[in-house]
């Protein structure tokens, strides 16, 4: 599998039909930009209409291809994340690719770590499930965008889901923990049901978008002011943070179940290839710990 792997070895999209979450700025831009210009139709799912509306329209700017539909949701409201499955299912009985990108980070208050699992991670399983029919019926791909400060993330088997004594950054890490061993928990059962839909992961190095301005909010004005500078200029460019969950998503070399980052130092940037994880991303009895209390928070049903 090589290091030098772009967009440009991936054939003609016309036909293929993806979700991508938090499309409407960041990493969820790029990657809805490309899958467009290879032919993809690309259903938009984001929670500001706004904000979805002016994107589509600059997609629409960039050059040929599908128009983007915009599916509002709010990942942090389970009725809303339903609602917008059902939505989608009812348009498209049959779906591609699923690309759980959409995240929020550094929430502050006495419920913000609580709100970041919810958002990153609780919402994601709950579209995932509800969607699986559709991804069966298209023997569909899904990717769950996770981040290498899952390293820092912190869960426990007896408590999988508890990160409310957890500072707001050290909590982000663990959501994308969380995303991390969700992916390879539902794997194992996707491959041992002899199912059609297949999972990976990505992350994306250090990548411009709003997440490092957004982790600084509530803080003192310096500290916002630095973290809107590293979130806009320092990094690699948001196209190239974007490469892992493309090639996730299309690269028929990836494994199921396979992890996508950065080649370079650190996997803070370079070529998307296959990366390992923290050695708490890869305990079994962890992943089926957050899988199975990730359903029962969230009411949704997996298939056996």
């Amino acid at each position: 599998m090589g290091a030098d792997w772009t967009i440009d070895e991936v054939g003609d999209l016309t036909g293929t039909v993806a979700v991508v979450t938090g499309a409407n700025s960041g990493l969820g831009y790029e990657t809805t930009k490309a899958l467009r210009a290879k032919g993809a139709l690309v259903v938009m799912a984001c929670r500001n209409e706004a904000k979805a509306l002016a994107a589509r329209t600059a997609l629409l700017a960039e050059g040929p291809g599908p128009e983007p539909e915009i599916e509002l949701m709010d990942l942090e409201d389970l009725d809303s994340v339903r609602a917008a499955a059902a939505a989608i299912t009812a348009r498209h009985p049959s779906l591609t690719l699923l690309i759980n990108n959409a995240g929020v980070m550094g929430l502050r208050g006495p419920d913000g770590s609580q709100r970041q699992m919810n958002a990153n991670h609780l919402g994601h399983v709950a579209l995932t499930a509800a969607l699986l029919p559709a991804l069966e019926a298209g023997g569909g791909r899904i990717v769950m965008v996770s981040s290498n400060l899952h390293r820092q993330g912190k869960l426990s088997v007896s408590s999988p889901l508890d990160v409310s004594t957890q500072s707001p950054s050290k909590a982000y890490g663990s959501t994308k923990l969380a995303n991390l061993v969700f992916c390879f928990a539902a794997d194992r059962r996707l491959r041992t049901s002899g199912s059609a839909v297949s999972i990976r992961a990505a992350h994306p190095g250090w990548a411009r978008s709003g997440l490092s301005s957004g982790a600084t909010q509530g803080r003192g004005a310096l500290s916002q002011r630095l973290g809107t500078f590293a979130g806009a200029h320092l990094g690699q460019k948001t196209a190239r943070g974007a490469l892992p969950t493309l090639r996730a998503a299309l690269d028929p070399s990836i494994p199921p179940g396979g992890y996508v980052g950065p080649d370079g130092f650190m996997e803070m940037w370079g070529d998307p290839v296959p990366v390992g994880c923290s050695t708490l991303a890869s305990d079994p009895t962890l992943a089926d710990a957050v899988f199975d209390a990730s359903l029962e928070a969230t009411g949704a049903t997996w298939p056996s």
